[in-house]
């Protein structure tokens, strides 16, 4: 694995680093720990004190105003009046996180206004993907002349001709790119995305649209004090979307998921406290890697396994017996999706294994029978993680195919689609994720072009791993008050992604225990700075063999640098056979590349260091013969 070190000049880390502490209500005193995180925020393009205080400590005034955003008062015009002549309304959503916290959000404001909404979340095996002809013949014929999409429709040409012949107003909010086509002929089409459209957050997921719609109709209609507590409060829902939908923690999405998280905390809602319930998240506050891994896979599973109108339901009821029930019925629904994905991802595995031109492809297109249609966005990305390549896993169904591919980040997987567009029936997405629909028999001759054209764009070394290393510093650095001071830079995700540190020469003090056959447990310690240091003062071998509880402790002899005493527990997730190859052994020394997480357990909890790779220096005799008194010390014999 490549480790990619971030840089930032010197000068500029020791003046922000300066101005950081210099500022109240920052906390930042300890020098060291100023200097690192003043080179995090340096390499996140964060260059002074003001902004990096916006960036720590976001508040609902950091919101743009929504009506910066293109046709938005058309669109919020056209729904106030629609609330006072009690028109009917029909919010068109998508099945999956994104699309129906979105309708949420909007049936929520336009009800808080004065008016009602009806909604329609399609069948993704039924009805697949996007707006359809006859969902919006149905709607007119039953009196319904305003429909409003959510997360869809900036490609629904058809739909929105058919809408107006049928005298219905259409309003798509989205937030997926627009096609060469341009954009629908809608009544008002709110995306950043559009051309012309000069917004400064271009990254809001499909919610954080629908979120700027109903902030725009509530400052028309609600008074200052409401908009700003239910305008929190919306922001619960659109932080889980916003995680979800991995759009980068940065602008505007960093204020809806640094003051969303926070929120969770306390939520009020049943539905949302019977789910937090359900993933054993309550009364605390989330990190996204808990929302983006135990949140949104149990409003997903409705979408993928089921019925997603569920989702809207669990955050309608008022009942809390009600409410644990669909939240208990989404917990199912995510084991079963668990399962399935488990098969499919065999199956794929076993077809790489006999197929390796597939395997070295360098865009992977593998395709199975009846595959589970909900299930092979997940799986793409599964594929992704394991080749380091970019994958579309596609299912067939008789003489129609549906697809979901997921790319590495030099590889924009929509401009591919669009370079073979007249294979698909339908197809759409981002950079990184795209969904389509094609023939089955145009599978092979996807698959080729698709190799042929990753082959112009990508090298061999675009699959090697890779990761960015943001900060060296020592391992007795790393402390409680630093592990606060990084907590200010949460919530983590893409475009403010966890960072990454690096430390020299740490010795392994003791045995790897290995858990569940996969992962290993160490524990690790700063290396001796010298021979006489290791002969007058205890290492850390010897301070660890003494408990810090135990009543003689205190007559243990201190070193004069007491920070050198440190030990930190440390977890390589999935490198139990790797380091069992390579026979590390107490006493030897490691590079290492890890991040900090804190263990809450009210007996053995602590700072925790979690591995994300290691390298083994070069050995000197030095360092040898302190492996052998290492080993001689952990010997049951000593």
């Amino acid at each position: 694995m490549r480790w990619i070190h971030k840089a930032a000049e010197p000068a500029q880390v020791e003046r922000l680093a300066g101005e950081l502490r210099s500022r109240d209500g920052l906390g930042f005193r300890d020098i060291s720990g100023s200097k690192i995180l003043a080179r995090l925020l340096l390499v996140r393009g964060i260059a002074d004190a003001e902004t990096a205080s916006r960036f720590l400590s976001p508040s609902i005034s950091d919101l743009h105003s929504p009506y910066l955003m293109s046709n938005m008062k058309t669109a919020v015009d056209r729904l106030e009046a629609a609330i006072e002549r009690k028109e009917r309304i029909l919010i068109y959503g998508d099945y999956d996180v994104d699309g129906t916290t979105a309708i949420v959000i909007l049936k929520t404001a336009i009800e808080l206004c004065g008016g009602a909404a009806e909604f329609h979340v399609p069948h993704r095996i039924r009805d697949g993907y996007d707006m359809r002809d006859d969902v919006i013949e149905r709607a007119a014929a039953e009196g319904i002349h305003l429909i409003i999409s959510v997360d869809m429709g900036i490609r629904a040409f058809g739909p929105a001709l058919t809408a107006q012949r049928l005298g219905v107003d259409l309003i798509v909010t989205d937030h997926h790119l627009p096609g060469t086509d341009g954009v629908p002929a809608a009544l008002a089409v709110v995306n950043p995305n559009q051309l012309g459209c000069e917004y400064p957050c271009k990254t809001l997921c499909g919610a954080g649209v629908a979120f700027k719609l109903a902030q725009g109709l509530m400052e028309r209609r609600l008074p200052a004090n409401d908009r700003s507590r239910m305008l929190l409060s919306f922001m619960k829902v659109v932080a889980i979307a916003t995680v979800a939908d991995a759009v980068p923690l940065t602008g505007e999405n960093r204020v809806f998921a640094k003051l969303g998280l926070e929120g969770l905390r306390t939520a009020v809602n049943p539905g949302l406290k019977a789910l937090l319930e359900v993933a054993q998240l309550g009364g605390r506050p989330l990190t996204s890697g808990e929302v983006a891994f135990r949140i949104a896979p149990r409003i997903n599973a409705a979408g993928r396994m089921d019925v997603a109108r569920d989702v809207v339901e669990l955050f309608s009821v008022k009942d809390p017996a009600r409410a644990r029930e669909i939240a208990q019925r989404l917990d199912k629904l995510n084991a079963e999706r668990q399962e399935e994905e488990r098969r499919i991802i065999a199956c794929i595995e076993a077809r790489c294994e006999e197929d390796p031109a597939l395997r070295d492809a360098f865009c992977m297109v593998i395709d199975g029978d009846g595959w589970h249609r909900g299930v092979i966005g997940i799986t793409a990305t599964r594929v992704v993680e394991r080749y380091h390549r970019p994958a579309l896993v596609v299912s067939r169904d008789g003489d129609e195919a549906h697809g979901s591919g997921r790319s590495i980040r030099p590889f924009h997987l929509l401009n591919a689609l669009e370079s073979c567009a007249h294979l698909f029936s339908r197809f759409g997405g981002h950079s990184h994720a795209v969904g389509f629909t094609l023939p089955s028999a145009r599978v092979p001759e996807l698959r080729a072009h698709l190799d042929a054209y990753a082959r112009t764009c990508l090298t061999v070394a675009d699959f090697e791993p890779s990761l960015e290393v943001a900060a060296e510093m020592a391992l007795d650095q790393v402390t409680p008050d630093f592990f606060s001071l990084l907590q200010k830079l949460e919530p983590f995700g893409v475009g403010n992604h966890e960072p990454v540190f690096h430390s020299r020469g740490v010795r392994i003090l003791a045995p790897a225990r290995v858990m569940k056959e996969k992962h290993v447990k160490l524990k690790l310690g700063v290396a001796a700075a010298s021979a006489r240091e290791e002969e007058n003062e205890p290492n850390e071998i010897a301070l660890l063999t003494t408990p810090r509880c135990h009543p003689d402790s205190s007559t243990l002899p201190r070193r004069r640098d007491w920070r050198r005493s440190i030990t930190h527990e440390a977890t390589g997730w999935r490198m139990a056979e790797r380091w069992q190859k390579e026979q590390l052994l107490p006493g030897d020394l490691l590079d290492i590349a890890f991040t900090l997480d804190h263990n809450n357990h009210p007996e053995f909890g602590g700072l925790e260091l979690t591995l994300r790779d290691y390298r083994v220096p070069q050995k000197t005799t030095e360092d040898t013969e302190g492996a052998g008194k290492a080993v001689q010390l952990l010997s049951p014999q000593s």
